[in-house]
């Protein structure tokens, strides 16, 4: 992995995010914080801090402090850690003193929602009632809960879809439990809000991706870069006819933060760059194209991989965007700066 390209990333956020100022001196708890959105979030606030002397504080909370010291081997002493469970968020562990509560934690994994559905059930619900249970106690200035364009479920029409949309999902297929967990987690938050006053709000991320990925990354867009970097064929394993527009992880992260500075409590945002929005198939002839024109696109289908059902997602973000976020980084650039950064 190329770690500057993903340093040259976190360091152009903190030049161009426009609301800095705003951050002065806040304490940031960060769920899900060696993931890939939590662990750029964490190293764009730190490079506010750097940039700006600010006083941010972040307090990230993980379950395997080894694979924090790696993702964090530079910034690891920057950051304040709690080796914890969800469950374990209480007042008496992290303490009162956090302004933000941005809750990333959950599974990504298609295959894993297969084969463990009451665990990523469980996690979404459990997890995210302990946290809007400390949040409820400690008088924070806002939450942002981690949702997904799967709370839309199955849509075929190419109609543009705004917050309101509801497309089908099936509550009693294994891997539904990804979906109806953050549906039901999103219900939550909403009630928190409407309840308590909780000033939280649900970040419905398109696919996510770009420097900061593992090297073990096994979705999609990884398999792709691979390819393109190994100068093998592409395979396609289902027929490639899915669509949904992607955002890049610094555009993810700003996104996060209006929502935070500028968001209305209860409300749930999509957050994708709209102009991305392509079919798996056509995102492999592009990156074939635009990338490395030697090799090919197969269509290799293969079963009991727990692959989301075939369907569009063309998300709506004019709500986003009337808070004043604009995402920064077109697909094309998404892909090359991913290439670089997987490239040894």
């Amino acid at each position: 992995m190329n770690k500057q390209i993903l340093i040259d990333d976190v360091n152009a956020f903190a030049e161009i995010f426009e609301f800095s100022e705003s951050l002065r001196n806040k304490t940031f708890l960060i769920t899900g914080a060696t993931g890939l959105i939590g662990s750029v979030m964490v190293k764009c606030l730190l490079a506010l801090n750097r940039k700006w002397v600010l006083g941010i504080k972040v307090i990230a909370v993980v379950r395997d402090l080894d694979k924090a010291k790696t993702v964090f081997a530079d910034e690891f002493a920057e950051i304040e850690f709690r080796k914890l469970n969800l469950n374990d968020i209480t007042l008496s562990v992290i303490g009162a003193d956090v302004d933000y509560i941005v809750h990333l934690a959950s599974p990504t994994a298609s295959k894993y929602f297969v084969e463990h559905p009451v665990e990523t059930l469980r996690t979404a619900l459990e997890g995210t009632t302990a946290v809007l249970e400390y949040a409820k106690n400690a008088d924070i200035m806002g939450m942002v809960y981690a949702s997904s364009l799967e709370v839309y479920g199955s849509n075929d029409t190419d109609e543009w879809l705004d917050e309101n949309f509801q497309g089908y999902v099936n509550p009693v297929e294994a891997r539904s439990s990804y979906n109806m967990g953050k549906r039901a987690s999103e219900c939550l938050c909403h009630a928190y809000a409407e309840e308590y006053g909780v000033p939280v709000m649900m970040a419905r991320f398109t696919q996510v991706f770009g420097a900061g990925i593992s090297e073990s990354e096994n979705r999609v867009f990884a398999q792709f870069a691979r390819s393109v970097i190994q100068g093998s064929d592409i395979e396609i394993h289902t027929e490639g006819l899915s669509a949904k527009p992607y955002c890049y992880t610094t555009d993810a992260v700003s996104a996060v933060l209006y929502m935070l500075l500028k968001g209305q409590k209860g409300e749930a945002y999509n957050v994708a760059n709209k102009d991305s929005y392509i079919s798996i198939r056509d995102m492999a002839n592009m990156l074939r194209d635009y990338l490395n024109s030697n090799i090919s696109v197969a269509i290799c289908p293969k079963e009991d991989q727990g692959y989301a059902p075939q369907t569009k997602l063309k998300l709506n973000t004019k709500k986003i965007e009337a808070l004043g976020w604009q995402p920064h980084c077109s697909l094309h650039q998404m892909f090359l700066r991913l290439v670089l950064y997987m490239k040894d």
